[in-house]
C-alpha cells in the first residue's frame, strides 16, 4: 500500500510509516501538479497545509484516506472526499501548546511593541522614550473567543500573568466557565466590549466565517489588541485595518486571508500596513515538539485504520443517517448467510445505512445489526426467521 506525504514531515513520522510496511513517497516540494500526479497512485494521503482539492480527489482512484497532520481540515475539500467514501481525519490538540505560546508570545510583543523596537534598533535608533510607552498586562482583561484545547491554555497563561478573563464558546457552560476561572459572556460581541485585548481560537466553519466582523471590531476599546492564530478568514480584515487606524488597535496575526499555501512566497497581508503589528507566518503550530506528537498521531491513525479498518478522528462521517429501524440478526457464522440477508433487503429495495456484525468467543455464532432505510416487510422477515439452517433469530428496532 503506497501513502504520499506531501508536506515536511518528521524523520521519525516517515520512520514509523515505513515500518508499518507502506510504500512512503515524499514529495513535500511538489509543485501542484505533480502532487496531483502522485497522489492518483496512492491509497494513503498525509498532508499539511497542502490543499486537497476536488480535482486530486476525484482522480485518486485507489485513495482510502487523507490524514491532515494538523487541527483543521479547510485546505481539504472534505465533501469531495466523502463522495468518494474517502475517510478525513486530523490529529486534533497535538499543536494546542505551541499555538498558546505564539499567542501569547504576540500579546507581549504588542503591548511592548518588541518588534517595532527591534527594527528601530536595527537600523541603528535609539527609541527608549517611544517605547518605554506601554501599557502592562498585569490586571489587564483578555478576551477569548473559542475554549477548545487551545483557547484553554492560553486562559491558563493568560492568568498566569494575572489578567481577568472573559471567554464565549457556543458549548461553554457557566459550570464549565467556573471550572476554567474565567467570566463567560452570551456573545462574542459581550466579550469584545470589554477585552483590553482579544485572541481568537475558534475553527473555520460556515458559522464561524467572518465572525470578528465590523460589528464586533467596533466594539472593541480604542487601543486593543487583537490576536488571531486560528483562521484569516474568520475576521473581516478591511475591517480590522480600518479600526487599526482609527482606533490605534494593535493586530498580532499568525493567519490571513488568501495566505499562500506554499512555505516560501511573496505576501504582504494587508493587515502589515496598521500602525502597530506583529506578524508571522502561519507558523503557530511549527515547534519541534509539536510536529513530532502530530507526527506520532498520524502514524498512528494510519496503524490503526491498516490493522483495524477504522479511522480514528474522522471528520467526515455522518452524524445521522436516513435510517429509521435496525435489523438484528443472530446467525450462524457461515459463509453466505450476510450474503443471503443483504440478498433478500436488496429485493425489497431496501437500503443499508450502516452494518456491525460481532463474532461470538468460539466463531460459531455470530450477530449482524444492519440500519435500514425503513422496515423490511412481515414477509421478509419471516422468510429470514424460517432459515433454520443458518439463522438464530431475527427482531426488528425501530430507531428514534
Amino acid at each position: 500500500m503506497r501513502a504520499l506525504v506531501a508536506d515536511a514531515f518528521p524523520e521519525t513520522g516517515l520512520a514509523g510509516l515505513q515500518a508499518l510496511g507502506l510504500d512512503v513517497v515524499y514529495t513535500p516540494k511538489a509543485s501542484p501538479e505533480e502532487f496531483a500526479s502522485a497522489a492518483a497512485t496512492a491509497q494513503i494521503v498525509i498532508v499539511r497545509s497542502r490543499k486537497v482539492p476536488r480535482a486530486v480527489i476525484e482522480k485518486a482512484a485507489r485513495l482510502a484516506l487523507i490524514v491532515r497532520a494538523g487541527a483543521g481540515v479547510n485546505t481539504i475539500d472534505v465533501a469531495a472526499a466523502s463522495e468518494r467514501g474517502v475517510f478525513v481525519t486530523n490529529c486534533p490538540g497535538k499543536n494546542a501548546a505551541a499555538v498558546a505560546e505564539l499567542a501569547i508570545g504576540l500579546l507581549i510583543a504588542l503591548d511592548r511593541r518588541i518588534a517595532d523596537a527591534t527594527a528601530e534598533l536595527k537600523a541603528g535608533a535609539w527609541n527608549k522614550s517611544e517605547y518605554s510607552k506601554a501599557r502592562g498586562l498585569k490586571g489587564r482583561t483578555l478576551g477569548v473567543l473559542g475554549t477548545g484545547e487551545i483557547g484553554r491554555l492560553v486562559i491558563a497563561r493568560a492568568q498566569a500573568l494575572e489578567m481577568r478573563v472573559l471567554a464565549w464558546s457556543r458549548g461553554l457552560t457557566d459550570a464549565a466557565a467556573k471550572g476554567l476561572g474565567v467570566e463567560r459572556r452570551a456573545t462574542p460581541l459581550e466579550v469584545a466590549r470589554e477585552a483590553d485585548a482579544l485572541t481568537i481560537h475558534l475553527a473555520l466553519a460556515p458559522e464561524t466565517r467572518g465572525l470578528v466582523g465590523p460589528e464586533l471590531i467596533a466594539a472593541l476599546p480604542a487601543g486593543a489588541i487583537v490576536i488571531n492564530t486560528a483562521r484569516g478568514e474568520i475576521v473581516d480584515e478591511a475591517a480590522l485595518l480600518a479600526a487599526a487606524r482609527e482606533k490605534k488597535l494593535r493586530l498580532g496575526l499568525d493567519v490571513f486571508a488568501g495566505e499562500p499555501a506554499e512555505g516560501t512566497a511573496n505576501f504582504v497581508p494587508a493587515a502589515a500596513a496598521a500602525p502597530v503589528f506583529a506578524g508571522t507566518p502561519h507558523i503557530g503550530a511549527s515547534t519541534e515538539e509539536a510536529q513530532d506528537a502530530i507526527a506520532a498521531e498520524a502514524v498512528r491513525i494510519v496503524r490503526v485504520f491498516l490493522q483495524e479498518g477504522h479511522a480514528e478522528n474522522c471528520v467526515n462521517l455522518a452524524r445521522k443517517t436516513a435510517a429509521r429501524c435496525q435489523l438484528v440478526v443472530r446467525h450462524f457464522d457461515k459463509v453466505g448467510v450476510l450474503a443471503g440477508v443483504l440478498e433478500l433487503l436488496r429485493s425489497e429495495s431496501i437500503n443499508v445505512q450502516r452494518v456491525e456484525n460481532i463474532i461470538f468467543e468460539g466463531a460459531v455464532a455470530a450477530c449482524a445489526k444492519l440500519e435500514l432505510e425503513r422496515r423490511p416487510s412481515p414477509a421478509a422477515v419471516a422468510e429470514l426467521a424460517a432459515r433454520k439452517e443458518s439463522i438464530l433469530g431475527v427482531e426488528l428496532v425501530d430507531l428514534a
